[in-house]
């Protein structure tokens, strides 16, 4: 049987080898019906083009599609979703479906496996599902696009990817950053930065190419992990102080880090820029209010937010989707002194 828009309801519940009542049920989410009968029925009606969001409860006025939002768990920390970084995407991705005409729902739902993926995607009667970000699950994001195609990541492009990312330059990025600094003569420049994700990591590679391009020694002294949090960033550069490691430069994997190094330095009498000069990751909207304003590395949301959006809507879940890297620019503001 193929794909065609006069589908029946008789036709999924025959597919389905269920009552016609049945497969009702299932399509308006009935508890009478077992999660796994409803998840064929589901996948059924997409397969086969049944309208069945008409069968479906109220939802809001209007739409003419539904998008999941998913931020999986990274491994070592918990996800805030109050991080502004997080909220931009999300802001993005939102004006980007409402222009559409199409709803965004933020989904309670922190996968950590590729089981937790998979459930996410047979359970949701969405069209497609934006995951933000990758965290551990480059491997099981791969597993699922051999059976899936109505989802799209934000994210690194990885060399064995088979799914669909869209992210920023992140190498470009991280040795932007720093080659900002070396030529601004800071010799001894500390990476403060989670390296556990994949973008972090390639910020981090770019920080050590610049590093060689400009002729300055790698020293494990200056490499320091720090979570995305103020609190992190301004731990991780007590630290650094508190050994008497000596820095005139600070490249942060994101500007909540930024910020807490900078909080860090003038409590230890150090000035921002003129000792120590600082660079961020991101330009949230509070990087330029801050005091100094803080350099930084933009990424564009709003077209990320567009991207993620017209993949899923315009591929019409056919898994033929192309991943794109968006370019990064630097910001330069008060922090890092020229």
């Amino acid at each position: 049987m193929t794909a065609r828009r006069n589908t029946r309801l008789e036709d999924i519940a025959e597919l389905a080898g269920v009552s016609i009542s049945t497969a009702s049920r299932a399509l308006n989410d009935s508890p009478a019906v077992n999660d796994r009968t409803k998840q064929l029925i589901w996948k059924l009606a997409r397969e086969h083009d049944y309208p069945f969001r008409r069968h479906m409860p109220a939802g809001p006025i209007g739409a003419t599609g539904t998008i999941a939002l998913v931020v999986p768990r990274p491994q070592a920390r918990e996800v805030q979703l109050d991080d502004p970084f997080t909220l931009e995407l999300f802001a993005g991705a939102a004006d980007a479906a409402r222009e559409r005409g199409c709803d965004l729902v933020v989904s309670h739902f922190a996968p950590t496996s590729y089981d937790d993926l998979l459930a996410a995607m047979t359970t949701s009667r969405a069209d497609g599902v934006i995951f933000l970000g990758q965290s551990g699950l480059h491997p099981a994001f791969n597993r699922l696009s051999e059976t899936e195609g109505r989802f799209a990541v934000w994210g690194a492009q990885l060399p064995d990817q088979t799914y669909c990312s869209i992210g920023s330059d992140n190498l470009l990025g991280g040795r932007r950053a720093t080659l900002h600094l070396a030529r601004l003569g800071r010799k001894r420049i500390v990476y403060l930065g989670d390296t556990e994700a994949p973008e972090v990591k390639q910020r981090l590679r770019g920080y050590f190419e610049a590093l060689e391009q400009s002729g300055l020694d790698p020293d494990p002294n200056l490499l320091v992990s720090a979570h995305f949090t103020v609190e992190s960033g301004e731990a991780a550069m007590d630290a650094i102080i508190a050994r008497g490691v000596d820095v005139d430069g600070v490249v942060a994997a994101s500007d909540l880090i930024a910020l807490g190094a900078i909080r860090s330095l003038l409590h230890h009498g150090l000035r921002v820029p003129e000792d120590v000069s600082v660079v961020g990751y991101d330009d949230v909207p509070f990087a330029r209010y801050s005091r100094p304003a803080l350099t930084t590395i933009m990424q564009d949301t709003a077209r990320a937010g567009r991207l993620l959006v017209s993949k899923l809507l315009d591929t019409g879940g056919s898994g033929d989707m192309r991943s794109e890297r968006m370019p990064t620019d630097l910001i330069v503001r008060e922090s890092c002194g020229g």
